[in-house]
């Protein structure tokens, strides 16, 4: 959180806090209030929170860097960010399940700028991940995903 936004939070007196309403809500005796039992609220909740995270990720990436103030340019943008975005998550999710929560950043720094060597031996291509890579299970797994059982990997 935003250190300026968490002081004004606390700056709000405590009386004027209020609690939210939801239809179909519980009395809860032990703490005197209304609370939603519904998992429909904590769905909605967890929406919101999946949408900003994407909104946040866009905007700190390609959103960042719109090229043009022309309409027609900063669309054709939009389309090949938000295909880019696309095709990172989905890359994400099938290298490993902590890609799959990972920010686009981080999967771009872990799995896409390998900081690997390219070799021709035997005529053959073959590419040297380094040793000990704390991401080569994920990016074997994306690897083999995306070209079937290639033994292309030393």
């Amino acid at each position: 959180m935003d250190p300026a936004v968490a002081a004004t939070i606390s700056r709000i007196p405590e009386q004027d806090w209020v609690g939210i309403e939801y239809p179909q809500a519980i009395f809860d005796e032990e703490d005197g209030r209304w609370i939603s039992a519904m998992l429909e609220a904590e769905a909605s909740h967890g929406d919101h929170a999946i949408i900003e995270q994407v909104i946040a990720d866009l905007k700190a990436g390609p959103l960042a860097h719109l090229p043009s103030g022309m309409f027609s340019a900063n669309a054709a943008w939009l389309v090949c960010a938000a295909m880019a975005f696309n095709l990172t998550r989905a890359a994400g999710v099938i290298a490993s399940t902590a890609h799959a929560r990972a920010r686009t950043a981080t999967i771009r720094a872990e799995l896409i700028n390998v900081p690997a060597r390219v070799v021709k031996h035997a005529r053959k291509w073959r590419l040297h991940l380094p040793t000990a890579w704390p991401w080569q299970t994920a990016w074997e797994n994306l690897f083999h995903h995306a070209h079937g059982a290639a033994t292309a990997i030393a």
